[in-house]
């Protein structure tokens, strides 16, 4: 019996000594006083403006979720995230309060909303038609409610009880009339959902391959077994009613599983998209069998314009598509005119044609067949349409990084399309902007045309800064005539709109890294007052103040440098408060980063970081550290570049390795920091790479990866922006994998990862199986599960702990060092 006893008590110190060395119950924790104050802030209100820029609605919402916000009912199917309770999405994020003011009133205070729910949780905010009223939904303990409020009064008022099906994208759309709405709501009786750990099995799951080859991403959250369908199937189910702002409701259309609605521009025809079985166990919702039928406002059938099968099998390759009609779509510029694309080249970017796609008009009532419009050299990437002579057609194809924008004319289908920019599409230098739009008679925003001239806006990217620009595109010597451009060379204007084209008058923003980002009217044809001013021509209408005073002079600018083989390398340096330049005390270095994949190295060496951006710190950087006397580069340059045949991943770890060395040795250039105490880090992909370098280089003393993937092999049908496979290229996979290479970390890593992470390839299992491997091979790792996170982080007491436990593990390995 002594030994027995002996052997027990024995046995239970040795248990508690083993589970204390592999857990700690620490408790939340917030992180020290000087980034406490910068991460606990009240957020600025959000803008919404009337297209007559007449009224503006604010919208206010806490900083962070909290996690009794995140602790709710969840069920996770074909690829939704649904709370079975309040039928809305689980992820959603809430506004609490709305206050509205006219435009011009800019000394006003704003008019709160006056008849809000309390504890308002507000989402879906729409505008209607004739904008005198904003619809919302009110999410409530038992369901979501449908809301108006009337926009000359400031007042709310209830539509309808807690009945709204909101488990697939916004429930309601509004009739052209702006007195009816489209509403989803769930259906009366509903059949109760099955608890599938209480329910007895009547089959294995079973599922079948058929000799086809095909690519799919490793997606989340999929249905698994018959219960997930069925509760799939009822809980997307849901009636269509027709309610008026009087509050009465009439049956559009009976139960069905409603994925899309969509109003023709002159409100007479309603498209109606539903999916049906059979369903799948490996693609989410987006690709199960679809049938997409237009009627009249009556309920009447027209015609089904689109059925389209289960897409479980795809082609290779980023452009890749389905066959079969896709993107249908109402043409904005007509009163009831459907446009839809089709694949020549039965969606494989592998097979050889003269042409990949060609785009159809079809007109309702659809009693004749659909006519050709244009057909593609590449993958059809959009249209903007204007009037009957004027449209803008896109084409891309991604192996070459290529954009081909066209001027088209819709009433001529047999004039070739013409070609008026031809680019790289991460050739920001070279990007002539974006067509500026209008609404039409039919509330659509189509081509701003003003005397056969259209305009672009830029953001203005060039080797010596951000320029923003608004330029004239003559349609007849299809010339550009540049109208305006931003000169701040201490701010940073961004051109939003265009919102008087006779007088000039154009939305912007601007901000400075000590000036809260606001919103101004531009005069930009107006000669300025003063010469150089360029502040001159300009009306505020929002007036947020910088919460973030503690940091509002710190020490910031983009550095410029080159990686060993001449690539263009940049970053946004900021040195910690307080910091004499003139002593150059070397300090702990933190680099943040992401890599991003180019096919040449004049795309991946031009700089869009703009040191006049606002300093805005959040978990997502490392920026809340140079109050703790840290040296930061953030969004440090690490481009992985593959030109001409080779991919960029040919070559991932010795360019990924070269792009960190690089900035190092600019900022140790500068006589800031001690080389010896430099950290990494990153998110999602840039955890990959973290990890990846605290393998592969000896410049790191540590390094931070949060939510990402370490084993290639589990996202074996591509990731980031690998096309190839892993029975491809094998040794590529193998090779960028960090968890084959565990045995060679010998730094200290702080691996985080959301419990409930949705990311398609980050699973939770990823930075679970990875800490494993380094566990046991001895490497010094800590690992922490942020409980009920997605990939990005959103309950406050999981941030503050995040940024304490960065806290200290920089401080251990870093400052300690």
């Amino acid at each position: 019996m002594k030994t027995t006893h002996f052997f027990s008590v024995f046995f239970s110190i040795f248990l508690s000594f083993n589970l204390a060395m592999a857990q700690e119950e620490l408790g939340y924790q917030k992180p020290s006083a000087p980034i406490l104050a910068l991460a606990d802030f009240e957020a600025a209100p959000s803008v919404k403006l009337d297209s007559k820029k007449e009224y503006m609605l604010l919208s206010y919402r806490s900083t962070y979720k909290t996690l009794a916000d995140l602790n709710q009912e969840e069920m996770r199917l074909g690829g939704l995230r649904i709370n079975p309770i309040t039928n809305i999405s689980a992820t959603a994020t809430y506004i609490n309060n709305l206050k509205i003011r006219k435009v011009q009133d800019t000394k006003a205070e704003p008019t709160q909303i006056a008849g809000l729910p309390a504890n308002a949780q507000i989402s879906n905010l729409s505008w209607s038609p004739n904008e005198t009223k904003i619809a919302f939904t009110h999410t409530t303990e038992t369901g979501v409610e449908l809301w108006v409020i009337d926009v000359a009064t400031a007042k709310a008022t209830k539509l309808t009880e807690p009945t709204l099906n909101a488990n697939i994208d916004s429930p309601f759309s509004w009739y052209k009339d702006s007195q009816n709405l489209l509403v989803r709501l769930l259906v009366a009786n509903r059949p109760a959902l099955v608890n599938a750990k209480n329910s007895l099995p009547t089959s294995p799951i079973i599922s079948t391959a058929e000799g086809k080859v095909s690519q799919n991403r490793t997606y989340q959250d999929l249905l698994k077994n018959p219960t997930d369908e069925q509760n799939f199937e009822t809980l997307v189910t849901a009636e269509l009613y027709t309610v008026n702002l009087n509050g009465t409701k009439t049956l559009f259309k009976s139960k069905a599983l409603f994925v899309g609605q969509s109003f023709s521009p002159d409100g007479n025809f309603l498209m109606l998209t539903t999916i049906k079985r059979p369903f799948s166990y490996i693609v989410p919702l987006n690709r199960f069998p679809q049938t997409t039928i237009v009627y009249d406002l009556n309920g009447k059938e027209i015609k089904t314009v689109n059925e389209v099968p289960l897409t479980e099998v795809m082609p290779k390759g980023f452009s890749a598509v389905r066959k079969g009609r896709r993107n249908m779509t109402w043409r904005d510029d007509k009163a009831a005119t459907l446009y839809f694309v089709e694949a020549l080249d039965e969606g494989n970017p592998a097979n050889v044609v003269e042409a990949r796609d060609e785009v159809f008009l079809w007109e309702a009532p659809f009693s004749a067949a659909p006519t050709s419009l244009a057909k593609t050299q590449q993958r059809f990437a959009g249209i903007i349409w204007g009037n009957d002579q004027t449209a803008i057609m896109m084409d891309m194809w991604y192996d070459t990084r290529n954009l081909k924008t066209y001027l088209l004319n819709p009433a001529a289908p047999a004039q070739q399309p013409k070609v008026i920019f031809d680019r790289n599409y991460q050739d920001v230098y070279g990007d002539a902007g974006n067509f500026e739009t209008k609404k039409n008679e039919f509330g659509r925003y189509v081509l701003a045309i003003e005397n056969d001239k259209m305009f672009l806006i830029g953001e203005g990217y060039t080797a010596k800064g951000q320029f923003p620009f608004i330029d004239e595109y003559d349609l007849k010597t299809l010339k550009t005539n540049r109208l305006y451009q931003s000169a701040f060379t201490d701010k940073k204007e961004s051109i939003f709109s265009i919102e008087d084209f006779k007088t000039g008058l154009a939305l912007v923003q601007i901000q400075s890294k000590n000036e809260y980002p606001n919103f101004y009217f531009r005069n930009f044809k107006q000669k300025a007052k003063s010469k150089g001013k360029a502040q001159d021509n300009l009306q505020q209408i929002t007036f947020n103040k910088n919460p973030f005073e503690s940091i509002q002079n710190v020490e910031k600018e983009v550095i410029k440098y080159k990686r060993e083989d001449g690539v263009e390398l940049s970053g946004t340096l900021y040195l910690p408060i307080g910091y004499d330049k003139t002593k150059k005390e070397k300090l702990p270095l933190l680099i943040w980063a992401y890599p991003t994949e180019y096919k040449d190295k004049n795309s991946a060496g031009q700089v869009t970081q703009n040191p006049n951006e606002f300093t805005f710190p959040y978990y997502g950087s490392f920026v809340y550290w140079v109050t703790k006397g840290y040296v930061v580069l953030d969004d440090a340059s690490f481009p992985i570049i593959g030109e001409g045949t080779k991919e960029p991943n040919d070559s991932f770890i010795t360019q990924l390795v070269a792009n960190g060395r690089a900035a190092i040795d600019a900022v140790d250039r500068l006589g800031y920091i001690d080389r010896t105490k430099v950290a990494v880090g990153g998110h999602s992909y840039g955890a990959f790479m973290t990890a990846n370098l605290l393998t592969h280089s000896t410049d790191f003393a540590c390094g931070i990866a949060r939510s990402g993937a370490y084993n290639r092999t589990l996202t074996p049908f591509g990731f980031q922006s690998e096309q190839r496979n892993f029975w491809d290229v094998p040794e590529i996979y193998n090779g960028m994998s960090p968890f084959y290479t565990a045995h060679k970390m010998k730094k200290p890593i702080l691996l985080v990862h959301g419990e409930a992470d949705n990311n398609p390839g980050t699973f939770t299992l990823q930075t679970e199986r990875y800490f494993q491997a380094l566990k046991g091979l001895g490497a010094d790792a800590r690992m922490v599960i942020l409980p009920k996170e997605s990939h990005g982080y959103a309950a406050k007491e999981n941030i503050l702990h995040l940024l304490w436990e960065q806290e200290q593990f920089l401080d251990k390995y870093l400052k300690g060092k």
